[in-house]
């Protein structure tokens, strides 16, 4: 994959808030108005994501961050589910460790995940990491499908962040770093396993009872981990000696990535005056 990927060439932090840049935050209020297809939006600890863009698709750093709620994301992945919920939820956890300042810069992510289009759209849509870039990969090691890996081109820095055990409801696929939870769900995960068991497989025949069912109880239980600091719930990990190759399925590649030029001019200088042809 060397030599393929078009990831920044940065080999240091792209930029440093309040010493090389002035990066305006929290001027925007962020879309937490609870809705049939977002109910969670408004719950006390669903994220919200400051994201730094960049002007167009030649210019430089906006001096402004947007905000990104559950909201925003559900409407780009076309309904809300669970795992798209928790693939947020855990991409905040790591994002505290790659953006301490809290300003998520879109021009230097690549991420990991499994190949689910829950997981995959909200990795996509926080990272503003592609397929055709080379950015976006997904798990060699099936075990990980419901964890995500954030990767910092310009730091280096991969973290990986998942579920922590005691809210995972999902079959064959184990978490897989060590922490657990310290708090009670009301929903029983074992159940949602039996029912996912039975309404989610190929071919099978569940009742219509089953479905609203397994429904309701993923509802309930994304409703209620967001009563909860997100901490409690999800957990990260730094990966040492980070290499795309060594967790990326290479089969599941653009075997010619497509060049990135939306960030090309990113820290581009300025004229000498606003008005000026120099």
């Amino acid at each position: 994959m060397a030599g393929q990927v078009s990831w920044a060439d940065e080999g240091a932090p792209t930029f440093v808030q309040g010493k090389n840049i002035f990066i305006e935050t929290g001027v925007e209020a962020p879309d937490r108005s609870p809705t049939w297809y977002a109910p969670m939006v408004a719950k006390p600890y669903a994220p919200v994501f400051q994201m730094l863009a960049t002007r167009g698709t030649q210019g430089r750093y906006y001096p402004y961050t947007y905000p990104v709620t559950l909201k925003d994301l559900i409407r780009f992945h076309g309904h809300d589910c669970e795992g798209t919920s928790h693939a947020a939820n855990a991409a905040w956890v790591a994002f505290k460790i790659l953006f301490p300042d809290g300003i998520i810069d879109r021009s230097v992510l690549a991420g990991i995940t499994g190949p689910s289009p829950c997981w995959s759209d909200a990795v996509a849509y926080l990272t503003g990491a592609r397929v055709q870039y080379g950015t976006l990969g997904f798990f060699k090691d099936k075990r990980y499908n419901h964890a995500i890996l954030l990767y910092r081109t310009d730091t280096k820095v991969a973290v990986l962040a998942t579920l922590k055990k005691g809210i995972n409801n999902i079959p064959g696929e184990p978490v897989m770093l060590p922490g657990k939870i310290n708090w009670e769900p009301k929903v029983d995960t074992k159940k949602v396993m039996e029912l996912k068991a039975v309404v989610k497989k190929a071919g099978g025949n569940p009742t219509p009872y089953q479905v609203d069912e397994m429904r309701y109880l993923q509802w309930m239980h994304i409703n209620d981990i967001l009563e909860h600091p997100l901490e409690d719930s999800y957990q990260a990990k730094v990966i040492e000696s980070f290499k795309w190759s060594d967790w990326a399925d290479s089969s599941k590649a653009f075997s010619d990535t497509i060049k990135r030029s939306d960030v090309r001019l990113k820290n581009y200088p300025y004229r000498e005056s606003p008005i000026s042809d120099k």
